[in-house]
């Protein structure tokens, strides 16, 4: 490790370094409520805008308000910038700026930090008053000392006291100054950014703010003696920047969805906060039930008078909602629900990524419910996939399941400027007389589908019931009807996955040794680890499904062409050679169970649950252990 100390413009005298980079990481890590996660969202945002990839992750601890300088819980975010599309989060992180050691001791002991990191490190704790706060700083310097990284000490409290009397609400901007002069980013856009950002705040603060950026810039551009040049990318057109929940929200108002109800609850909170922002511009309703239940139950009831209508939450919210989504599959009431997937169970780790609601969004409710299951890879596909959810639960008249990830949900990323068309948006309810005869639960038998009655239609009275019923809504148990009933609805996703196309293989789509199957927002680093595998020389090639109740068709011949299938995920499955693990009572990741089921082929999986998304090179790693014929 190699400890300097930047003040004075110690550096000055020092020969520039100017590096010209293809890929590099950045992270942003402090006590929580410093602002990091602001000051890595502008930064990622200008960077996009000029023309760089852009991948953004919130490093979020899971307590609300960790105690302060807590290795565990250091907060911040990272920021991987490239010269073409970026869509993961990358390996190791290449500078970091760090607002005390013991967040960056968090960061260091995850080995999330390059061997020769570059680090900018507020230097205050170094000569803190409290004895045991200048111990804990030596004793972190020892710790570090056995890695390569160059440690540059910042007196950012003493700078940003300059402009403001409390620094601990100014270094992010102070800290934004030095990233905006070291990757050498505009600093007017950064300006514009920063007035965007905090444009409903008292202006006051964005003049503040302003001022601590080009604090930081000078300082930087006085003392530091490195700098990184990440050449730009050409735009095939019009590009937009934004978090997958926003991307959530947008794309809602874009399918012409006419209400959302919800709970507060992390990560989904921001989709309804976005929403508050813009819904009712455009005709919506955002509606904050007392509860998880309440929320599910507002939006069938405006479903079931004809609205367009979703809910959005987390994983336990989900559960809560479960008596409700049972109700809306037996009703035939269309709902789509969105899941910002969040670590389980129970309260778990409310801010960290996980993709272990699969079999619960999947096989959750009671009874025989069938119902969409599906996911966004990327934050682009946040926002197609409502206007294709909503579609798909009128046209079945069932629930959509949206499983989303935090990983997603915090992400910054540009992707194409979608073009609007009035076609993604449903046209008014079909509220002419029902002919006479007609019945609300009129399936046909080839499809099983039925007329959606709206409440208030001449001859279309009936009463709903949440009982088996038969064709005319009335409660009815005897056998022929709970079949047929039963069969209706289940003959209306297969009739759906009849409308689907197989997986696209991404390497070679004639087969080889290994194939990976993911979903989710694990595509960019599964991807990003098979490009590099096959680089490598070995047979490896990889798909992504978005559709996952029904699954995507032709799976069973696509894995017949490789000599072995494995699933990469972020949930729990057991590890081969574990104490009384054996074949039979070895637990797989969940989606590997639902293809074991369903194509009968033997697939194997690795998945890990870390709290963090998956990192390209660890899926390497096991790619190569698990080629046949490897140690898995």
């Amino acid at each position: 490790m190699k400890l300097e100390t930047a003040g004075a413009s110690a550096l000055a005298e020092k020969e520039m370094s100017v590096h010209t980079v293809s890929d590099i990481s950045v992270e942003v890590v402090s006590d929580s409520g410093e602002g990091a996660q602001k000051c890595g969202t502008i930064f990622g945002s200008v960077s996009a805008k000029m023309g760089n990839g852009v991948w953004t992750v919130e490093i979020i601890p899971a307590e609300v308000e960790p105690p302060p300088r807590n290795p565990a819980g250091a907060s911040g975010i990272r920021i991987r910038l490239g010269d073409k599309e970026v869509t993961n989060w990358g390996d190791e992180t290449n500078v970091i700026v760090a607002f005390n050691e013991q967040a960056l001791l968090g960061r260091h002991d995850l080995n999330a930090l390059a061997d020769d990191a570059v680090i900018l490190l507020e230097n205050m704790w170094a000569t803190h008053p409290d004895p045991a706060v200048r111990k804990e700083w030596e004793d972190a310097m020892e710790r570090l000392s056995h890695r390569s990284y160059r440690i540059i000490e910042v007196p950012m409290e003493e700078q940003c006291l300059t402009v403001v009397d409390n620094a601990r609400k100014g270094k992010n901007m102070f800290a934004l100054g030095l990233l905006t002069w070291l990757f050498d980013r505009d600093l007017e856009r950064t300006k514009e950014q920063i007035a965007f950002a905090f444009r409903t705040k008292k202006p006051i603060i964005t003049e503040n703010n302003i001022k601590l950026l080009e604090l930081g810039y000078s300082w930087a551009e006085e003392n530091l003696d490195v700098r990184y040049v990440v050449p730009g990318m050409e735009a095939a057109g019009p590009m937009v920047v934004m978090n997958g929940n926003e991307a959530i929200a947008l794309g809602a108002v874009a399918a012409g969805l006419d209400l959302a109800a919800m709970y507060p609850i992390t990560p989904a909170t921001s989709v309804s906060h976005k929403l508050g922002e813009i819904f009712e511009k455009y005709g919506g309703v955002l509606h904050q039930a007392e509860d998880e239940i309440a929320a599910a139950g507002v939006a069938i009831g405006a479903s079931y008078a004809g609205k367009c209508t979703f809910t959005i939450t987390s994983g336990p919210g989900m559960a809560l909602k479960t008596e409700f989504l049972g109700l809306a599959v037996m009703t035939e009431i269309p709902l789509v629900l969105v899941n910002v997937q969040r670590g389980g169970p129970s309260t778990g780790l409310p801010t960290k990524v996980e993709q272990s609601d699969l079999l619960a969004a999947t096989y959750g409710q009671p009874g025989d419910a069938p119902h969409v299951v599906m996911a966004p890879a990327t934050i682009g596909e946040c926002f197609d996939i409502m206007t294709t959810a909503r579609r798909i639960a009128e046209a079945l008249r069932t629930v959509v399941i949206v499983l989303s990830d935090a990983n997603l949900a915090t992400g910054v990323a540009p992707f194409p400027r979608p073009e609007l068309s009035p076609e993604w948006q449903a046209g008014p309810p079909d509220q002419r007389p029902i002919p006479a005869g007609a019945k609300p639960y009129d399936w046909d038998p080839e499809t099983g589908l039925s007329r959606r009655f709206i409440p208030g239609q001449a001859g279309g009275e009936h009463t709903l019931t949440g009982l088996a019923h038969d064709e005319r809504s009335k409660v009815a148990y005897d056998s022929d009807t709970v079949q047929r009933s039963m069969t209706m609805r289940s003959r209306k996703l297969a009739v759906f996955q009849s409308t689907l196309l197989p997986p696209e293989i991404n390497g070679d789509p004639e087969g080889g040794d290994l194939l990976i199957v993911g979903w989710g927002s694990t595509k960019g680093a599964i991807e990003e680890a098979v490009g590099r595998a096959r680089k490598e020389g070995l047979s490896v090639s990889s798909t992504h499904l978005t559709f996952l109740s029904p699954l995507q068709p032709g799976l069973k011949e696509i894995f017949g062409r490789f000599e072995k299938v494995m699933t990469v995920e972020i949930n729990y499955s057991d590890i081969v050679g574990d104490p009384y693990i054996t074949p039979e009572n070895r637990r797989y990741g969940q989606l590997a169970m639902m293809l074991r089921a369903q194509t009968l082929v033997d697939v194997d999986c690795w998945t890990r649950v870390l709290g963090e998304p998956l990192r390209p090179g660890k899926i390497l790693q096991a790619i190569r252990q698990h080629m046949p014929g490897g140690e898995a």
